[in-house]
């Protein structure tokens, strides 16, 4: 009889712990764009301090800023690189999401024919592709144009869906010139050298940026958290997750080559490419505690045209969860 009740103490016990099992068995995906940023995101997944989490560990790729806002707003994504403002945008529509930190410090760039474009005044009267319309390639650049006194008439703004869309129009010669951010910006130099009609990054949207507002940098993405994923790893687990990001980040400019390969595959996008597209992304790996003051700047650069864009106001300290 004594086995028997302990059989089924056991038992119970083990069915009351297997749901438990289950939730800590599901991994901890970090989702990230194709961009250069989630790069850090690869190379901080293999590192042995994120073994130590109770969750094997994935990233993944969004591919559209839409699929990106749904997967936060489903719970399926609690790990999300995004470009800043979203993730204020977000906290304050209330959807339990916070900023971890800071993974690019301006990764954009208007490129254009050698020769044809070195301001923006250049752009007058010109064919410009863009990516992403009231996003932050467009906000960024809508911005820029208003502090040289350059009027939404003064250019045509031929909005495309994709990076991948405005390079073909680049290429097709259907544009003067394309707003890219990395490593679509490396991936069309590199194509128009092979087809003979070279291109350039003909202006940095990031030292406009800063002449333009006085801003220290362009703090531009960074890694989304949300409080479900507080719930799946705990407090040191995120802590974790940002001290393997800032391992992360110089190994990734030392060798970009061996990071880029590893991310191939996942990028969908030849490995040269994104190594060529590293030393422009001006990759980061900043608390969004320490970055703060350079995230506020672009937030009232960005609400002066609309607050809406951030969600109607500043976000209060609980947004800065590093």
């Amino acid at each position: 009889m004594l086995d028997r009740r302990r059989f089924l103490a056991a038992a119970s016990a083990a069915a009351i712990a297997m749901p438990h099992v289950a939730r800590s068995a599901e991994p901890l995906v970090l989702w990230g764009p194709p961009a250069s940023p989630s790069l850090l995101l690869v190379r901080a997944a293999k590192d042995e301090m994120l073994k130590t989490l109770p969750v094997p560990v994935e990233v993944r790729i969004w591919r559209t800023p839409d699929e990106m806002r749904a997967g936060i707003s489903s719970g399926s994504m609690k790990a999300v690189v995004v470009p800043s403002y979203v993730a204020a945008n977000l906290y304050n529509r209330g959807l339990g999401i916070r900023l971890a930190n800071i993974l690019t410090q301006g990764l954009l760039y208007v490129v254009a024919p050698e020769g044809s474009v070195a301001t923006l005044a250049d752009l007058k009267g010109k064919r410009v592709a863009v990516p992403f319309k009231n996003d932050m390639p467009d906000f960024v650049f809508r911005r820029l144009l208003a502090s040289e006194g350059i009027a939404p008439a003064d250019l045509t703004i031929d909005y495309s869906g994709t990076p991948p869309e405005a390079i073909q129009l680049l290429l097709g010669d259907r544009a003067d010139a394309a707003l890219l951010s990395e490593p679509a910006a490396a991936g069309s130099i590199l194509l128009s050298s092979l087809r003979g009609k070279p291109l350039k990054r003909a202006i940095d949207t990031r030292k406009a940026w800063t002449a333009a507002t006085g801003s220290k940098t362009l703090p531009q993405a960074g890694l989304a958290i949300t409080d479900a994923l507080t719930v799946q790893i705990g407090a040191e687990g995120i802590a974790l997750l940002q001290r393997s990001l800032e391992t992360a980040l110089p190994a990734v400019l030392a060798d970009p080559s061996t990071t880029a390969s590893e991310a191939a595959g996942l990028f969908q996008l030849p490995g040269p490419v994104l190594a060529r597209a590293i030393p422009f992304s001006n990759l980061a790996a900043q608390s969004a505690s320490a970055a703060r003051a350079d995230i506020q700047a672009l937030f009232e650069a960005l609400a002066k045209e609309d607050p809406r864009i951030i969600g109607g106001k500043l976000p209060g300290d609980a947004f800065y969860a590093l």
